[in-house]
């Protein structure tokens, strides 16, 4: 439990009045403010722990930055205790210079404010992320709140390195942060996490990086804290002296030497002292290439080692004359291993090497080499035993970007071309079932294009609300790289159908760079597969990130080629859907009395069709569009109708929609009363659902009716949560905000 001190206080109660007293509140006001009774903050107020939703509607009321978040998730078992770093090598040697200075430097004292930083540089397969995990587990008892770790792919084959704000949801989550508490943008986590590692030691590894703007937001603010950076380039931008640098090279032969004698036995490197050092010298003295060809070699105890090395030269004069590059003596030892693998493990070892992104889950290896997910799971674990792959947990493995490439060049010279396309093309149909599943869990109510019975047997997730937001979350990198594989393959359908079955979270999240990246992307499958329906789908989609990014005429041109190809086709609810965007498009120009027209058309589709959910959101358009023109006993009684057919399918999203439109509508009638009974409904249920630019809109909303109100104070309160969400999100919004905040002050 959360320390309760001798008056009965805690930390996050003593934190909480020193807040009130800075803006001048009481706890009774407070209360109102964030919708918990008095008596209920009398128990905060004495100590009791308290939950992570009035923690977070607390530090969102008081500006805290994430402070009380922190201090929340500190209650109900103390700090969390992390234990994020991967073991360190068994067979580590040499680097004694730098593991002392930089153990040394760790254990220091710091400057206040800025944590103990250390930056180790150096080509690949140099043994950098091996003394980071050394020098960590070295000084780890000094930060007694534990490691966080994160391999950032600064490298990585595809040039997608890791995304930065799921990094840090990453982190939080892991520090006791809940999900659903966690804000949507960059700068916002970046702030929690600071604060959540304010009073806390903790040392983070962050391995592999690829500049130092990757690293910005990765770094605490706390002087009790460490950060550990590994990268290929020295990196400049940070707050770190030179002396706290590292560049490493290749190990010197002793090091080389005692490293495989390490791993093949002091009775066999004695034997045959020449061969061992022809091995390194083979190696390249480079870490990485020894360690796997020390594996190979005491897999094989009764080959003496000079055979093993004349092998291996053999193999490194084949690969030289095809190599023009400076990694030989590193894939040399690749092949050597690889080529000492069963059948079936090789197979997977070089078939996921044609997978590009962040991870591979054992799901997408399963579809790759066609395989159960029992025995493809048993094949990974093969590969990780010989360091062919790197375990993540939770069924997800990593692969080193060199070995990557090795990989992908042995599936081109060993696979027929033809099983190369149809394993990618098995890869792409496990995104996209596992992606209509989770985004049909995310948005029942809504229609999705129909998915055709798949000629492949991939398993398929069985989802639930917060596994299929997570699933989504965690493979949208993944999801985005498929729809690009899936045209280079000549999966032109899948290419559309996995943008077009991801819109819900697309939506839900606002996460515009990918979705307009996979859907221009789909738009050209949809077009080489002559699918003028898909097209037309992407297109809708497309319209409405563009609409949302106020690229408003490329939204209306979307929109209309969409309506076109669909009455081509005769799909009357698609004809419905980019009516409503057409009406959006009258809405920002405008023109009301179009926007109603369109609208009313759209809602007649529906109830010819019978789809209940498009009905539903019509009928809120129309009656929003009735406010706009003054009519408004005819939009009140709309709404009430679209919100009780939202209540009647259990559609909680409509809800908020319809919500949202009845409170600008009482507004509108002076009825503020009501209209603040909708704005906070809508609210609360919005961030129950997770969606972040709702709860931005209608904290908009709410911020308006309280200037009009002459709630000033509360205004600008509701409008600055309003920008930092718009902020977060990269919504256009914000700037208008900031300028009506601006000329309010």
């Amino acid at each position: 439990m959360q320390d309760r001190r001798d008056d009965g206080t805690s930390p996050f109660a003593d934190e909480l009045e020193r807040l009130l007293r800075k803006r001048g509140l009481s706890w009774r006001r407070l209360s109102d403010l964030i919708g918990y009774t008095p008596s209920w903050l009398s128990k905060i107020k004495h100590g009791a722990p308290p939950s992570a939703e009035l923690a977070r509607k607390c530090d969102q009321v008081l500006e805290a930055d994430g402070q009380l978040i922190a201090l929340a998730a500190a209650s109900g078992g103390g700090p969390v205790r992390l234990a994020q770093l991967p073991a360190a090598a068994a067979t580590f040697v040499g680097r004694d210079a730098e593991l002392r200075e930089l153990s040394q430097i760790l254990s220091g004292e710091s400057e206040p404010g800025i944590p103990h930083t250390v930056a180790i540089d150096g080509p690949p397969g140099a043994g950098k992320t091996a003394l980071a995990l050394r020098v960590a587990h070295a000084v780890v008892d000094r930060y007694s709140d534990g490691q966080l770790y994160v391999d950032l792919r600064g490298y990585s084959p595809d040039g997608q390195p890791r995304i930065v704000d799921e990094v840090l949801e990453e982190f939080l989550t892991a520090l006791g942060v809940q999900i659903d508490v966690i804000p949507a943008g960059l700068e916002a986590r970046a702030k929690l996490f600071r604060s959540v590692l304010a009073d806390r030691r903790v040392m983070v590894v962050l391995d592999n990086a690829a500049d130092s703007s990757q690293l910005h937001h990765l770094m605490p603010g706390s002087a009790g804290c460490a950060v550990v950076v590994t990268s290929r380039k020295r990196l400049g931008g940070l707050t770190i002296r030179g002396d706290r640098r590292i560049t490493l090279g290749p190990m010197t032969e002793d090091e080389s030497v005692t490293l495989l004698r390490k791993v093949i036995g002091s009775e066999r490197a004695e034997a045959e002292p020449d061969a061992v050092r022809a091995l390194a010298n083979r190696c390249g003295n480079l870490p990485l290439a020894l360690r796997i060809a020390a594996e190979r070699v005491a897999t094989h105890p009764h080959h003496a080692v000079s055979l093993l090395v004349e092998e291996l030269a053999t193999e490194d004069e084949r690969l030289e004359a095809l190599s023009t590059d400076d990694s030989v003596a590193v894939k040399t030892v690749f092949s050597w291993s690889y080529r000492d693998l069963p059948a079936d493990a090789a197979r997977m070892f070089r078939l996921i090497g044609l997978h590009v992104g962040s991870h591979v889950s054992t799901g997408a290896a399963a579809a790759l080499a066609d395989q159960r997910l029992s025995k493809a799971r048993r094949l990974l674990d093969r590969l990780a035993g010989v360091h062919l792959i790197e375990g993540l947990g939770s069924d997800r493995y990593r692969m080193h970007d060199l070995l990557r490439v090795y990989a992908a060049e042995q599936a081109v010279e060993e696979e027929p071309e033809t099983e190369r396309v149809t394993a990618l093309r098995r890869m792409v149909d496990w995104y996209l079932q596992n992606a209509y599943a989770a985004n049909h869990t995310l948005a029942p109510q809504r229609h999705d294009p129909e998915l055709e019975k798949s000629e492949f047997s991939v398993e398929v997730a069985d989802f639930d609300y917060g596994s299929a937001l997570e699933w989504c979350e965690i493979e949208m990198s993944n999801i985005a790289m498929a729809t690009r594989t899936a045209v280079e393959v000549g999966e032109n359908v899948a290419a559309w159908k996995l943008p077009a079955g991801s819109f819900n979270y697309l939506q839900l999240r606002k996460r515009w760079t990918p979705w307009v990246a996979s859907h221009e992307i789909g738009v050209t499958g949809a077009r080489r597969a002559g699918d003028r329906y898909g097209e037309a789908w992407v297109l809708n989609n497309l319209a409405i990130a563009y609409r949302d990014l106020r690229r408003t005429e490329e939204a209306k041109r979307c929109f209309q080629q969409a309506r076109a190809l669909r009455i081509e086709v005769g799909d009357r609810v698609g004809q419905a859907w980019s009516l409503i965007g057409i009406g959006y498009i009258g809405f920002d120009q405008q023109r009301f009395d179009d926007a109603a027209l369109h609208f009313g058309e759209a809602l007649d589709i529906f109830r010819e069709v019978g789809d209940r959910h498009g009905e539903g959101i019509a009928l809120a358009n129309v009656g929003d569009a009735y406010r706009c023109l003054g009519w408004f006993d005819r939009a009140v009684e709309a709404l009430e109708q679209a919100l009780e057919l939202f209540r009647d399918i259990e559609d909680r999203y409509g809800q908020c929609y319809t919500l949202v439109k009845l409170g600008d509508t009482y507004s509108e009638l002076r009825r503020a009363a009501d209209a603040l009974d909708c704005f906070r409904r809508a609210l609360d249920t919005r961030r129950e659902l997770g969606d972040r630019w709702g709860e931005g809109e209608t904290l908009h909303k709410l911020g308006l009716l309280l200037y009009d109100n002459g709630q000033p104070e509360k205004a600008a309160e509701s409008l600055r949560k309003a920008v930092e969400i718009f902020d977060e999100l990269g919504d256009p919004r914000a700037v208008d905000l900031r300028e009506l905040l601006s000329g309010r002050s």
